[in-house]
This record gives C-alpha cells, sequence and structure tokens, in this order.
C-alpha cells in the first residue's frame, strides 16, 4: 500500500527566475547535511533560480540557525539599499580628489589605484533585491539525552518567529530524527534497497511557492 504522506502538487507552476534565495545549513551529521543541500539546490535552479541568487551559509549547529536566518535577512535589505560607493567604502578610483578618513585627520586617496578597465569601478553581481525566502537545513538525531528535545522544540518555535517578525518565508528545513537510519532516508542516502526521499528537494520547492505567494500577496493579489 503507497504511502498517504507527502504534499500535493502545487496548483499553478511557479517560475523562480526573478528570486533570490539563502540556505542556511547546519555543519553537524554532514553527510546528510551535504545530501540535503545539494538536492534543496538542484531543485532551486529546476524552478527557474539563478545560480548567482543562491546564497548558501553555514553555522556550527541546529541551534545557531534562528539568529542566522534573522541576520540574513536584514543583511540582504543593508546590500539591496546600497550604492556602489557604499559597497567600496566610499574609495575613488581614477582621480585626484581626496576622500578623508573617518579614523584619521589625514586624507586617504587612491588616485594611483587604476579603475578596472580604466573606465570607473566595477562591481560584478552587485545584490539588487533582498532574500525571499530562506531554507534552514538542519540534521538533529535523537541520543541518549534530553538535548534532542530541548533543541527540536526551540529551533522550531524561533525559526515561526524569524518568519513572522521579518515577513520572509523561512522553509523549515530541520530533520528531527530518531535513528541515524531515518535522517539518511530523508536525505535519499537510505542503506537499504530503498534509498528514501530527499526532503531537500520539497523544501527548494516550497521555497519558490512560499516567495511567489508571498510577492503577490503584498500586492494584494488573491487567487480567483
Amino acid at each position: 500500500m503507497s504511502s498517504i504522506k507527502g504534499p500535493a502538487a502545487a496548483p499553478a507552476k511557479f517560475d523562480g527566475s526573478a528570486l533570490r534565495i539563502a540556505i542556511v545549513h547546519s555543519r553537524w551529521n554532514k553527510t546528510v547535511i551535504d545530501a540535503l543541500v545539494s538536492g534543496t539546490i538542484a531543485t532551486l535552479k529546476a524552478q527557474g533560480v539563478k545560480e548567482s541568487n543562491i546564497v548558501v551559509e553555514s553555522v556550527p549547529g541546529s541551534f545557531e540557525l534562528p539568529l542566522a536566518c534573522s541576520k540574513v535577512i536584514s543583511g540582504s535589505h543593508v546590500q539591496a539599499g546600497a550604492s556602489a560607493t557604499d559597497l567600496l567604502g566610499g574609495l575613488t578610483f581614477g582621480t585626484s580628489t581626496p576622500t578623508t578618513s573617518f579614523t584619521s585627520p589625514r586624507p586617504v586617496s587612491r588616485s594611483s589605484t587604476p579603475a578596472p578597465g580604466g573606465s570607473g569601478p566595477v562591481l560584478a553581481n552587485m545584490p539588487s533585491q533582498p532574500f525571499d525566502a530562506v531554507i534552514a537545513i538542519g540534521v538533529l538525531i535523537k541520543g541518549a539525552t534530553m538535548h534532542f528535545e530541548y533543541i527540536s522544540e526551540s529551533v522550531s518555535h524561533a525559526l515561526m518567529r524569524v518568519q513572522l517578525d521579518t515577513g520572509v518565508p523561512v522553509i523549515f528545513g530541520v530533520l528531527t530524527a530518531l535513528t541515524d537510519e531515518q535522517a539518511l532516508e530523508r536525505a535519499g542516502i537510505g542503506s537499504g534497497s530503498d534509498k528514501g526521499h530527499n526532503h531537500g528537494e520539497d523544501w527548494g520547492l516550497a521555497a519558490v511557492e512560499m516567495a511567489s505567494n508571498s510577492r503577490r500577496w503584498a500586492e494584494g493579489k488573491f487567487q480567483a
């Protein structure tokens, strides 16, 4: 008998080409993490998200995910609002006009530094938009103490709070497995004949769907 578990297909096909997505993952249980992150990235690309618009950051463990997601979201707004001059720290290229340092009364001049191509500063792939969604990926495997329960509950509540406080979808990609094999199967790398299913694929689909819907809802557009 086939399982009834799993999400139904989305009601529409979503185009991720205009989206910018962040992945924040822990480094505990690296074998499983690597498979999940790979599955997530592959799905995002299949949904049209450009590789240059996928940013991957890591933290030590799952407990650090909520803070990291919050900081990544706020930092992307800083990036999007920054000008080329902001990101270059106010340096001037190819000009004799000095700039004054905030930490020293002496003028700072970079007039001797040639600009790339000789025509002015060039910034490759300067971000122009904040993140439309963040995918938090972690792997918690129950051990002999209550550590598993405390971390699972704390991280779950904190990630929910991040998305409610910021208005940016945070996809819950934290596996809470009772055994090593459960974790491996949920990353599609089980040791048995049935390798399981890589949940990173589901998280990639959810990120594109929620990011697209959030944009639409923010504009007051709803399905008829």
